[in-house]
């Protein structure tokens, strides 16, 4: 109906050869079809049709043809052409003298793009790694190639798109104790079963030896947060002696008790409340849960057993920083406690005068001086009020005292690590019959990792403890110690310890030296189970005659833990 309409003349499609040709593109040329075929896609099978075979043909002569490129082999006698077509060697990413359009890589969700090249793009140039002679790896060493087991690629972190997995710490004790976690908290613990015999348990100078047991379990919570900190770290032990000791020497009461079974626990909770960058604010709860040492002169003749003490207390404090410098404050508040000792004649004795209270703060001031030094100066001062004014003696031993000390925490290429200080202590007494006790104070540790196998410990600690000897007003007490713990190998370690202490009783001219020597072999059968064998020999060395001893503890125990 259109064409009836129209006014323009008619024309037909004039008759080619190339009208009925089956061939697909052949009403143009192939270079100019929409549909033509770009660099780098191979020809699919139905781009052409198949040319059918010639049934006159002899397939022995079709295979003896020669080559088309012979001359008189072309069927129009025409040159031949060699080589390969236009932009047949550019692929997907070289240049494309056709100036057709390139099929872009796909790409998975979230898989990173790569840079495309272009004008001023750097060449790829892999850097030869030098090896640790400082040579040039010609080739990977045999165990970069070598038959490894193995890893998914999730876990390898190959898979397209995946985030980066967190890197995961140098584990440095590959038989340590893993944990379990509670929420955000990691929990460990611990538990040592020991066994042995001690030659002299009550310290005493002639020697009474029995067999020993000591169970001690440990506990240890981190908090695993980005900010604030929460830690508690609880240990303790008991130690239980088979034999009784004699309740009298040479027709006089013993200086040790009947019963010398003894516990000890240590245990602190510390926390942290970080308020912006540069302000926290700190705070620790603590329990030390005791007895006096065997061979100690506050030791009553004639107990049934030790009296316990317990010393608890508090300290909150906050921690600002100012740049390169930094002040640490914080309050204290401790108390200290004593069970009634028992007689062997079944009477109670009070110890409620050796009951005190100590209120005191503490100040510490520090600067980073450069990386891995840290010069600090420290203040501490204390009052010491106890529940009764005067003592079993009729000594009034509230007083007041502190120390002040000067020293550096330092680091060194994670070689050598550390803090060590020195100064000044003083304690003054209300009693004018009990002068000032005062001395040298010297307090840090030191920790020297010789090699990747052996690790040397120095530690010095300085404390004024009280003391119920008549006149005397306390006891200055100096420790030395230093440790050496070396792996034969990953699974199998040695320690060695030596300890080195003097305890000054003033205005009573007493002066007492202790010794120990303590070798441990620590057989890890694994992370949960620990073989420890225990040798040791303490030596007390004391200037009032008869209060001398050594003695020798053999012990073989296994710990558990998780």
């Amino acid at each position: 109906m259109l064409t009836a309409l129209g006014n323009a003349p008619a024309a037909a499609q004039s008759l080619t050869p190339d009208l009925f040709n089956p061939t697909r593109g052949g009403f143009a040329s192939p270079d100019t079809l929409p549909t033509r075929r770009t660099a780098g896609v191979p020809q699919a099978p139905s781009d052409a049709l198949p040319t059918p075979p010639d049934p006159n043909a002899d397939p022995r002569k079709r295979q003896q043809t020669p080559a088309s490129s012979r001359v008189g082999q072309n069927p129009t006698n025409q040159v031949p052409t060699y080589g390969l077509p236009a932009a047949n060697g550019a692929s997907s990413s070289g240049y494309d003298s056709l100036n057709r359009k390139r099929q872009q890589p796909k790409l998975y969700p979230g898989q990173p793009k790569p840079k495309r090249a272009g004008p001023g793009s750097p060449l790829p140039t892999t850097k030869p790694q030098p090896s640790t002679l400082g040579l040039q790896k010609i080739a990977p060493p045999p165990s970069a190639s070598a038959n490894k087991a193995p890893v998914p690629a999730a876990m390898a972190g190959t898979v397209p798109g995946q985030p980066l997995r967190r890197r995961l710490k140098a584990d440095n004790d590959p038989f340590g104790a893993v944990g379990d976690y509670a929420g955000s908290f990691l929990i460990k613990g611990g538990l040592e079963l020991s066994a042995g015999y001690d030659t002299n348990p009550a310290r005493l100078n002639k020697p009474v030896g029995s067999p020993v047991y000591v169970v001690a379990p440990d506990l240890l919570v981190v908090s695993d947060w980005e900010r604030h900190a929460l830690v508690a770290d609880l240990r303790g032990s008991f130690s239980g002696y088979t034999n009784n000791m004699p309740a009298t020497i040479d027709g006089s009461a013993s200086p040790s008790p009947v019963e010398i079974d003894r516990p000890d626990f240590t245990g602190h909770i510390d926390g942290r409340l970080d308020v912006d960058r540069d302000l926290k604010l700190t705070s620790q709860l603590r329990l030390r849960l005791a007895t006096d040492n065997p061979g100690s002169p506050n030791v009553q003749a004639g107990l049934q057993k030790y009296p316990i003490y317990a010393t608890y207390g508090t300290t909150v404090g906050f921690d600002q920083t100012f740049n390169r410098f930094q002040v640490a404050a914080g309050a204290t508040i401790d108390r200290t406690a004593y069970t009634d000792s028992k007689l062997t004649d079944g009477s109670v004795f009070d110890n409620h005068d050796r009951d005190f209270n100590q209120y005191g703060g503490v100040g510490r001031f520090s600067y980073d001086l450069k990386p891995g030094l840290k010069p600090f100066v420290e203040i501490q001062g204390d009052t010491r009020v106890h529940d009764e004014a005067a003592d079993r003696n009729g000594y009034f031993r509230d007083s007041n005292g502190g120390y002040a000390k000067i020293g550096s925490s330092f680091e060194f290429s994670r070689i050598l690590i550390g803090e060590v200080s020195v100064g000044y202590s003083a304690r003054n007494y209300v009693d004018p019959r009990l002068s000032q006790l005062a001395g040298f104070l010297t307090s840090g540790s030191l920790i020297w990792n010789a090699s990747g196998l052996t690790t040397v410990k120095f530690s010095t600690d300085t404390q004024i403890a009280e003391t119920t000897i008549p006149g005397s007003s306390g006891v200055l007490v100096h420790t030395y110690a230093a440790e050496v713990d070396h792996d034969f190998r990953r699974w199998l370690t040695a320690v060695g310890k030596f300890t080195y202490g003097t305890y000054d009783y003033q205005n009573q001219g007493r002066n007492d030296k202790t010794y120990s020597l303590e070798g441990n072999l620590i057989y890890k059968l694994n992370r949960n189970i620990w073989v420890k064998g225990t040798l040791r020999h303490d030596i007390l060395d004391s200037n009032v005659a008869g209060s001398s001893s050594q003695g020798t503890v053999v012990m073989v125990g296994v710990r558990l833990q998780n």
